[in-house]
């Protein structure tokens, strides 16, 4: 019998992506202060986030694997979070608006069958065109936003503002799957 998976995140995103791997998973979400430190650079924030996220579900298992992640969206060296309100979301996507700018997703698998783990980061770079004001405010109503890091979902409507990616789709979805597959093929439970 196979270990148990589990993903560490309540993020119907990533259990969507998750899915298409085909391998039976069970959902227990982290809750972890998702706040960077003082001088924490985004990449090294997101990666010690997925890190948290993942010793923290694994803590309360055994003979499981545990997959976490964290996703920021990044502008000018500026994590845009989770906005708080609409406004929020609104000032964001002004920001985002015909500019480019970078997703990062760490992954962390936590192996306690072989007692290894395993961390990587993901990094795509979004260009939206440029929105009106009306556009983003119809946005904004059109789908729920406070949610999702900087305020859009790459596979909605935002879609239509998105002009060209490079990297990895599904990572500004947040989960890069080739990493999620090569993490758990390394374990060699489920592939």
């Amino acid at each position: 019998m196979r270990p148990s998976l589990v993903l560490a995140s309540q993020s119907p995103r990533r259990r969507e992506l998750l899915g298409i791997l085909g391998v039976p998973f069970e959902v227990i979400p982290a809750n972890i202060a998702e706040v960077p430190d003082r001088g924490e650079s985004p990449e090294q924030f997101v990666v010690r986030a997925a890190r948290e996220k993942g010793i923290e579900v694994a803590a309360g298992l055994s003979n499981s694997v545990v997959l976490s992640a964290d996703t920021v969206v990044t502008i000018d060296g500026l994590i845009l979070g989770k906005p708080e309100h609409e406004p929020h979301a609104i000032r964001m996507l002004q920001q985002l608006s015909g500019r480019q700018h970078v997703v990062y997703t760490a992954v962390c698998v936590i192996d306690q069958i072989h007692g290894e783990m395993h961390e990587g980061l993901e990094k795509t770079k979004v260009w939206f065109n440029s929105m009106t004001d009306v556009q983003i405010i119809d946005y904004v109503q059109r789908e729920e936003v406070l949610d999702k890091a900087g305020a859009y979902a790459i596979q909605g409507f935002a879609g239509v503002y998105i002009s060209k990616i490079e990297g990895n789709y599904g990572n500004v979805m947040g989960l890069p799957l080739p990493v999620v597959y090569d993490f758990l093929s390394r374990t060699k439970l489920y592939f």
